[in-house]
């Protein structure tokens, strides 16, 4: 393979941002990944105006931290350098993918998590809500499960529910009744 810009020249490697073979001559930088000078000099390897699978790089982090965890990060998109997804990790992490106290993206994973797919430990709203407390999503599997489909440890009340005390369309359990009257001050009207 040659260089695409100096066509009788060995290329050395592919440019991480543009995919085209880059010689001697045009490489800007050589570590973590290879990335050739047109690509730095239009700014994408620095997350610039460059729109990959998951458009514009973005990231904020507070100068506050809390157990050496900034106290928010937000980020979003892929490092154009590292090729990777941006991982918002934080006491508030905010992105595509966020780890932390209350963590808010795509996958979401932490003590209180809204997500697509949502991993909590304490809560866990999303699509698809995994979590040892309370799973409020489409699918939601914890110790008290609501939603289309719940399987619930404790609890499960939804359209389709599994668990111990239930309450789904066929069916309405006395505990899952006293539950749902207690703390969702409300009744099903299948429970009626």
């Amino acid at each position: 393979m040659n260089c695409f810009t100096h066509r009788h020249d060995a290329a050395v490697g592919m440019c991480a941002v543009c995919q085209k073979g880059v010689c001697h001559q045009c490489v800007a930088a050589e570590r973590p990944r290879l990335v050739c000078r047109t690509c730095v000099a239009s700014g994408g390897a620095l997350g610039y105006g460059w729109y990959g699978p998951y458009g514009y790089g973005y990231e904020y982090k507070s100068s506050m931290t809390i157990g050496g965890w900034p106290l928010v990060h937000v980020c979003a998109g892929i490092d154009p350098v590292t090729m990777r997804l941006r991982v918002a990790k934080g006491v508030v992490a905010i992105g595509n993918v966020a780890v932390g106290v209350l963590a808010i993206g795509g996958l979401a994973c932490g003590l209180i998590t809204v997500g697509g797919a949502s991993i909590g430990l304490l809560a866990a709203v999303g699509g698809a809500a995994l979590g040892l407390g309370v799973s409020v999503g489409g699918l939601a599997v914890g110790s008290i499960a609501i939603g289309g489909a719940a399987v619930g440890f404790v609890y499960a009340i939804g359209g389709g529910a599994f668990g111990p005390a239930v309450i789904d369309g066929g069916h309405c359990d006395e505990l899952a009744r006293d539950f749902a009257r207690r703390w969702l001050n409300m009744v099903p009207p299948s429970c009626r």
